[in-house]
């Protein structure tokens, strides 16, 4: 391990001496959507001179050497034409390109693309299915498995990667940069509730499996994904759905600012969903978000961006059944034994952020966020296992406030023929929970308290990274150290604990080797973290605060032609602590040190400009260490599945798909004599689109 952290500083500290070339010049460039005038992210520059490549950044700014007056690039990014440019050295270049339908021949394997970063495939997937609820947005995450349940209120359980993550544990959620999980929520640690996200306005996905990230920090152990929401929309839009069990939504887009969007713009978007549900006590879901986002030129080096959101939801839901009850007729698999169950929620958010370029080299971004959260949830897990007269129905109540800052500076030089990037980045997370509870009720009428208490949980990190990368070779090396500060007011006891802090420091180090535009191999090793529950951590004097979680992925990608994208990785992770939240008795529950190894396939082809498919296969090992052989299991993972499905996708006119889900049998106990069954679910859509109107059927 000494080594491990000695190989990390070295890429960091090592003086990386800025190399003089006669006649060697910088040419810098932006590139922004033609018709939109939206910033273009993740955009190709090919020069073919020297055989160089580049991206843009989130701005959509790059910078390219050049020995030349001039320099003609090749320009490509998915969903865009590709284009052919001349670039002029001492002005900044605007490029516009043209949107098109997205292709997989856009896709171009260069040392400055990092390998199997899902940001570039997300824009063929969001285009090839339209998607309706953040539920179908984490759908889209490659080896990302979402199930709903508890009605339609509640948040996704997740798996990934051999976890059952229940709603957050080990899976870093995040939109536009601001995070959605919350830590030491009152149903369970890094509760991530995303439906205060409106599908439409996602512009981009981000993905990552495993700890090797330096941005992400609290619940990065299984992975991370970012949402990005469209800086501006091209056009207005009303959408109206409708469908069985008295199912209906409505989505309105405005667009505010038409004229000049390359120097402001403001759109509005909200939707509305009820719902009835398939149960025979009816659901009456009910769900209201409005979404608004403002960004302004401030000048050519200051780009400023601010959003605002409101959410709202309440839902009935018939919960799990015991099986056992069905077979004796007692009540049909769409009863319930208690239909009092449910809840609501409400999020409030504010984000702002102002990036400026501040000379060639240097770059600043900042970023404060804002969220209200209220959550209110009515369960009933056990039904009368515990108190035969009134149920073991239980109530899970918080109100919250979260507060975070971040600010980064980067440095963007050449050493010869290697580009650095340097990021140095800090930033506070603070969470203050007042009254904090878990009750025992019956039909939603308070009984008694269970726990109540006030929560203030403080999260300061910072990190320091190096990206350099030539033609082939590109490293990326980290530091990452978080502190955290848990308090725990409990008003159901005189005698109150002290805080307790702690700190954990995160290497990462990603290799990745261009052999050539059909082949990248990369490695990744790194060190990730989820927290505990700050009531835990106060009670237990401060211990097992941040359990690590270590691991590496070895991978290739392959492109052997305009057709095909495939990307296969086989990778490990050990976890010093898996946490089990026990949510009737307020607890987590430690249980011990984790191993987990596995496949993951990513498979994406095209038959031609309208056909595609993909598939998406995830195995993993998952198992306890320490325990006998055949006692190991770790409850829930999951050990196999996979989506993928079909998808005919034209400008005008049909367009459609067919995409599956599927996720095998898996062992609900440690001793795998319990089973959790797997399913298979298919989805079907079909719509027929002209340029103002859209019909479709699902």
């Amino acid at each position: 391990m000494k080594q491990y952290y000695k190989l990390i500083l070295l890429s960091l500290i090592c003086p990386f001496l800025s190399v003089t070339i006669l006649a060697q010049q910088i040419i810098r460039g932006k590139i922004m959507n033609a018709d939109s005038k939206q910033l273009v992210e993740d955009a190709t520059i090919f020069n073919s001179n020297n055989a160089t490549a580049t991206n843009t950044d989130a701005y959509g700014r790059f910078q390219i050497l050049s020995t030349d007056s001039s320099v003609t690039v090749l320009v490509s990014s998915v969903g865009f034409t590709t284009k052919t440019v001349q670039l002029l050295p001492g002005k900044m270049n605007i490029i516009t390109l043209t949107p098109s339908t997205a292709s997989l021949k856009e896709i171009t394997l260069t040392a400055a693309t990092s390998a199997s970063r899902f940001s570039t495939l997300s824009k063929i997937d969001l285009s090839l299915r339209p998607v309706r609820s953040s539920q179908e947005l984490l759908r889209l995450a490659p080896g990302l498995f979402v199930a709903q349940h508890a009605g339609g209120g509640k948040a996704e359980q997740i798996f990934l990667r051999g976890f059952d993550v229940d709603h957050g544990t080990d899976v870093s959620v995040n939109v536009d940069g601001m995070p959605v999980n919350m830590v030491s929520h009152a149903h369970g640690q890094g509760y991530a509730d995303a439906h205060f996200i409106i599908a439409e306005t996602v512009s981009n996905i981000d993905f990552g499996a495993g700890p090797y990230y330096a941005n992400y920090g609290n619940f990065t152990t299984a992975g991370y994904i970012n949402m990005a929401t469209f800086d501006n929309i091209d056009k207005s839009r009303i959408q109206v759905e409708a469908g069985r069990f008295n199912s209906y939504r409505t989505l309105v887009m405005l667009d505010l600012l038409k004229k000049n969007k390359a120097k402001q713009s403001a759109y509005l978007a909200a939707d509305y969903n009820y719902s009835d549900g398939p149960t025979e006590n009816p659901q009456h879901f009910k769900r209201f978000n409005i979404f608004g986002k403002y960004n302004l030129a401030i000048n050519d080096r200051s780009q400023f961006s601010a959003s605002v959101s409101a959410f709202k939801s309440s839902w009935d839901a018939s919960g799990q059944v015991p099986e056992r009850a069905v077979e004796q007729g007692l009540i049909t698999m769409f009863g319930s034994l208690d239909p009092t169950e449910g809840g609501n929620t409400e999020r409030y958010n504010l984000n702002a952020v102002i990036n400026t370029q501040l000379n060639n080299k240097w770059q600043w971004e900042n970023q404060l966020y804002y969220s209200r959260y209220l959550f209110n949830l009515y369960s009933n897990f056990t039904f009368f296992a515990n108190d035969p007269v009134n149920g073991d129905g239980i109530q899970q109540e918080e109100k919250r406030n979260l507060l975070g800052f971040r600010s980064a500076l980067v440095k963007k030089s050449f050493a010869g023929a290697w580009k650095i990037k340097s990021t140095f980045s800090a930033g506070v997370r603070y969470d203050a929970t007042n009254n904090s509870e878990l009750n025992a009720q019956v039909k939603r009428q308070f009984l008694s308290n269970i726990k109540k208490g006030d929560i203030n949980e403080t999260n300061a990190f910072a990190f320091i990274q190096k990206q350099i990368n030539n033609n082939r070779w590109a490293f990326d090396a980290a530091i990452r150290v978080d502190y955290f500060n848990a308090a725990y007011n409990d008003k159901l006891s005189a005698e109150q604990l002290p805080s307790r802090d702690a700190a954990i420091v995160s290497p990462k180090l990603n290799i990745q080797y261009t052999a050539s535009k059909f082949l990248q191999l990369y490695v990744k090793t790194g060190k990730g973290f989820h927290s505990n529950d700050s009531r835990v951590v106060v009670a237990n004097d401060g211990k097992e605060i941040l359990p690590a979680a270590v691991g590496s992925d070895i991978g290739i990608v392959l492109k052997p032609g305009n057709h095909l994208y495939i990307n296969i990785a086989a990778w490990y992770l050990h976890l010093e602590q898996e946490f089990v939240y026990v949510g009737d008795a307020g607890i987590v529950e430690p249980s011990g040190a984790t191993r987990r190894q596995g496949l993951d396939l990513l498979l994406r082809y095209q038959f031609n400009k309208k056909l595609f498919a993909n598939v998406n296969l995830n195995y993993t090992h998952a198992r306890a260490v320490g325990e006998a052989k055949g006692e190991n299991y770790i409850p829930l993972a999951p050990d196999l599945t996979s989506t993928g499905g079909l998808f005919y996708k034209a400008s005008s006119g049909f367009n459609g798909g067919l995409s599956y889900r599927y996720i095998k049998n898996r062992p609900a106990n440690e001793d795998n004599s319990i089973i959790a069954k797997g399913y298979f679910l298919l989805d079907v859509a079909l719509n027929y689109k002209k340029a103002k109107y859209e019909i479709g059927v699902s």
